[in-house]
């Protein structure tokens, strides 16, 4: 943002007089200086704008002329001042200072210096408005601090070290920064809100005393009390040299009526019992000034303020709190005639500033970047994630730039706290040269532009649900038959008749029966009036879908399983988009549904339509995955773990949309959903080896980086076939010597350095959290199934499978691959794979085997049936002849026997490949390939629609038949009857 270029005041003679003013007034020696200093026309031009610019500074030169000749011979007039630079210097001010009066004085002499040097900066175009606002804030942090550290020092002196009861350590006075000052925005001649609190209860101790054990009976309360008073009387009094800061402490507890100062304690029992909206907006910008990062009582408190400010969920309850302050400032303004008030008034600097911290309180709970105080900083965050278009997050930037260097020219002119425009010509006039307009005409029509703007955003963002722009009569006329029938107790059906509902009397009946249900009698009254603002718009959105009365059944199930947190019924009150969303999956699918049930806080990604029908590749997953858990410390395993199940469930939820809208076929979306899973066991094993190593050290004869354990995954996850819900079928293998130790001072040996990193991983996927658990994982095909070790070393691994592994694990090898780990591990993995399956095998004996172990199956999974092949005249899409299972034994079989043969074959995992390479080769015709794999697809799409519609996998016995048919007829050539 760059500075503003004034323009020139044009009045000669003005300056003119302001000089003969200054040298009647000025030691000789200092006009003379001034009249050298003219000969710089540079400088000439900076004093007159600044002189014509404010009256405070020309003032404060005429009344102390060595302060401008200070001020220009130091060349901190042309020099940015760092923010560790005001505590030394006040530092230097405040050494020979005595006495209360002394540190008054003292502290408003250089606030008045400093203030000329920044303001002069502003007004002639040196600085920014962040270099402004920073220099400001850094310099009512010093002058709080300054003061306080003075301040205590004589109290404690007076008074004894205050204590805490319960730690028996000295406490201190925090103090906690609100609004632009919190926010590191702090305007040219604006108050500090501060509020006070201290760690702990208890009382202060004389010096000998706190060692002796003695107590002087003060408590900590009126020590602090006492302090804070004297802290507030420091900045704000006004006497002939002025003041330092109006203090302003209003946005305390209990405001004007409150105690002047809370322990950590209190404060977190008010804000959890008590605190009320607007005063979560005002804790977006707090911020603990002195001792924050270093005393444990500043870091609770920053703590508490933030569980406080940002729920854990998406909040859009906020949405409605900002349409209630606003009108109540809508109506101060209409009071107190503030239409030329560009903070107040319409589009004006408070609304950009609801607009953002809208954003940071609806989304800071679940993504830490939001809870940046800094508006600048926030707006491109916005228009990153789709909250703001790019047009309007730069649209806002420049309106608040401009609007906030306005601010500082109405209140740079006498050091007052105004933002209203002047309202006479010259006034207008100097404020239109100041931001660089000729004219005051040009200026009012840019404010005008910027504000209109601004006011357009703010509509868009607080608009009231139903009352947006794209809702037309006739869906207004259905939110209204849709309100009478929610609030009605006639039992007449007749709206819902004709909203199109059939039969309209079972919708009313579910609906009675969620309004009548004791959690909604429960509610409390704010809650109460969520859920009303919410069910006539979805009782519409319902409507609209063919099959209604079925999809008002399952979104009033969601409804009934989130009533107690009501903040996801605003989030669709306040979201059609979502809403219309929402409708639609939960009308195709209930098993969706049942996710959101489980999981609502998937609601948000409903959000964006544009990312809910976009599924992502491996890489730009795990770049998603990396992201979404860096605000995340590794060192928090519950914090990790429940992140991770949230975006495994919310990838999941974007595929499943994804398939029911019909944007991806089947084949891509078993491509996604186990790009996904190995995504998540990337993750994991890093994760879980971190974790390892920074307990135990890296183990014994492992080079430092090197991580030698894979992860392999058997059967859908092998096959790149994930379903919804599938479990992982995994066996872990590590190649390092197990008898070596780890590094780290609790070290142990590397096989139980292996065996716990196992352990872990298992424990980070399948442990059942709030959120649920990750993946179900089955590691029965590890060496020896149950009764074998959970992790193997690699030597043993393959000791296993060449010499003692069944014909069943042989094919499940087929099957197999390496997922994630040591890609070294993972060469050597394929080829171990290689030359097994490459093995010449008996043919007949290899087929007995097979078929033995599918008769098997089939007696386990369809008993009695099993010889029928169907149960109750439906077909099991995977377990009965014909089937899934049919085609996947054959593929496995006619690999072992021929791959000896063709080792080729061995290349693939997936089904769908291994039966192009079996054709290829000839093992196949290509008649059949394409029988096998069309009906390999037809079943596993049947199969993926039943789960979405949460049924089990049986079909209509003549649904198949053709391709049960031609399954059955390979058999029989390949594997004989069974």
């Amino acid at each position: 943002m760059q500075p503003v270029t004034p323009v020139a005041n044009p009045s000669p003679e003005t300056f003119a007089g302001q000089l003969q003013s200054f040298r009647e007034r000025a030691p000789v020696e200092t006009a003379c200086w001034l009249d050298r200093r003219l000969e710089d026309r540079e400088f000439a031009r900076q004093l007159q704008l600044v002189w014509d610019g404010s009256e405070f500074i020309a003032t404060a030169c005429h009344r102390k002329p060595d302060l401008l000749r200070q001020l220009v011979e130091s060349g901190e007039l042309w020099s940015a001042t760092s923010s560790a630079d005001y505590p030394g210097r006040l530092q230097a001010a405040l050494a020979a200072v005595d006495g209360d009066d002394g540190l008054h004085r003292a502290l408003r002499l250089f606030r008045e210096r400093e203030m000329v040097r920044i303001l002069w900066r502003d007004l002639a175009g040196l600085a920014t408005l962040r270099d402004t606002t920073s220099d400001m804030t850094a310099l009512a942090d010093a002058c709080i601090i300054g003061a306080l550290s003075f301040l205590a020092r004589a109290a404690e002196r007076s008074l004894g070290v205050p204590v805490g009861t319960a730690s028996g350590t000295p406490q201190q006075l925090l103090v906690i920064a609100m609004g632009k000052l919190g926010a590191g925005e702090l305007n040219l001649s604006s108050d500090v809100d501060l509020v006070f609190a201290f760690g702990e209860s208890g009382e202060t101790r004389g010096e000998q005393g706190a060692t002796a054990g003695a107590s002087t009976g003060m408590s900590n309360q009126e020590f602090f009390t006492r302090l804070g008073q004297r802290l507030i009387q420091a900045l704000d009094n006004r006497t002939v040299d002025g003041f330092v800061f109006r203090v302003d402490m209003r946005l305390r507890p209990y405001g004007q009526s409150g105690p002047l100062v809370f322990s950590c304690g209190a404060l977190e029992q008010y804000y959890q019992s008590q605190g009320r909206d607007w005063e979560r907006y005002a804790m977006v910008k707090a911020r603990v000034i002195n001792g924050s990062g270093e005393t444990p009582a500043a870091a609770q408190l920053m703590s508490v303020l933030r569980a406080f400010t940002y729920r854990k969920y998406i909040d859009f309850s906020v949405i409605q709190s900002l349409r209630d302050m606003k009108a109540l400032i809508n109506r101060e303004v209409r009071r107190k005639a503030l239409h030329d008030d560009i903070k107040r008034g319409a589009g004006g600097i408070r609304e950009v500033e609801f607009i953002v911290q809208a954003f940071q309180l609806v989304r800071g709970g679940r993504d830490r970047r939001f809870q940046n105080p800094v508006l600048l900083e926030m707006l491109p965050l916005l228009a990153a994630e789709g909250l703001l278009t790019a047009q309007d997050a730069t649209a806002l930037e420049t309106a608040y730039g401009f609007l906030r260097n306005v601010e500082h020219r109405l209140q740079g002119w006498r050091d007052e706290q105004t933002q209203l425009l002047p309202r006479d010509a010259t006034g207008r006039m100097r404020l239109a040269r100041l931001m660089g307009f000729s004219s005051v005409e040009d200026f009012t029509e840019t404010l005008a532009r910027h504000r209109q703007c601004v006011r357009d955003i703010f509509n868009d963002v607080v608009a009231q649900a139903g009352d947006g722009p794209d809702v037309d009569d006739g869906q207004r006329e259905d939110l209204r038959e849709a309100q009478q029938v929610w609030s009605g107790r006639d039992g007449d059906a007749t709206p819902l008749v004709s909203l199109g509902f059939d039969p309209a009397a079972q919708a009313l009946e579910i609906l009675y029966r969620l309004r009548d249900s004791s959690a909604v009698k429960a509610m409390h009254n704010d809650a109460r009036a969520r859920l009303d603002a919410l069910l006539p718009l979805l009782i519409g959105a319902c409507a609209r879908v063919e099959n209604n009365v079925e999809t008002l059944q399952r979104t009033l199930n969601l409804v009934e399983s989130v009533v107690r947190r009501s903040a996801y019924l605003v989030l669709l009150t306040e979201n059609s988009g979502a809403l219309e969303q929402l409708v639609r999956l939960c009308a195709a699918s209930p098993w969706i549904t049942a996710e959101l049930c489980r999981h609502p806080a998937l609601l948000d990604e409903l959000l964006d339509p544009r990312s809910l029908y976009t599924p992502l590749d491996k890489t730009v997953l795990q770049q998603e995955l990396q992201q979404h858990l860096l605000r995340i410390p590794v060192e928090d395993l519950d914090g990790q773990m429940e992140a991770l199940r949230y975006f495994c469930s919310a990838q999941g939820l974007r595929i499943a949309a994804c398939e029911v809208s019909g944007v991806v076929p089947l084949m891509k979306v078993s491509d996604y959903l186990t790009w996904l899973a190995e995504s998540i066991l990337d993750y994991t094993l890093a994760l879980a080896w971190k974790n390892l190593v920074d307990r135990h050290g890296q183990p014994g004869g492992v080079p430092a980086g090197e991580v030698p354990f894979l992860i392999i995954g058997y059967g859908k996850l092998g096959g790149i076939e994930l379903g919804h819900s599938s479990d992982l079928d995994l066996v872990f293998i590590y190649d390092a010597d197990p008898d070596l130790s780890t590094s780290g001072p609790r070290a142990v040996s590397n096989g139980v350095f292996f065996a716990r990193l196992g352990q872990r991983i298992l424990h980070i996927l399948g442990t059942r959290t709030p959120s649920g658990l990750l993946y179900e994982v089955d590691m029965r095909l590890r060496p020896s199934g149950n009764s074998g070790l959970l992790v193997t070393t690699f030597a043993a691994f393959a000791k296993y499978q060449q010499e003692s592994a069944w014909i069943w694990e042989h094919q499940a090898l087929v099957r197999a691959r390496a997922v994630t780990g040591s890609e070294r591990l993972a060469g050597q993995f394929n080829d171990l794979r290689h030359r097994v399956l490459i093995r010449q095998r008996e043919p007949q004996e290899l087929r007995q085997a097979v078929r033995e172990m599918r008769a098997k199956m089939l007696a386990e999974h369809l008993g009695n049936d099993a010889n029928d092949e169907l149960t109750g005249g439906m077909f099991d899409l995977k377990q009965a002849r014909g089937g899934i299972v049919d085609i996947e034994f054959m593929v496995q079989f006619a690999l072992l026997a021929q791959s000896h043969q063709y080792p080729g074959l061995t290349r693939w995992t997936d089904n769908i490949r291994l039966l192009d390479a079996l054709a290829e080769f000839g093992v196949l015709s290509v008649d059949e390939k394409v029988e096998l794999q069309d009906a390999y697809r037809d079943y596993r799409a049947a199969a993926h629609r039943l789960q979405l519609q949460q049924r089990p996998g049986l079909v209509p016995a003549e649904e198949f038949a053709a391709q049960r048919a031609a399954v059955r007829a390979v058999w029989k050539r390949l594997l004989g009857a069974l």
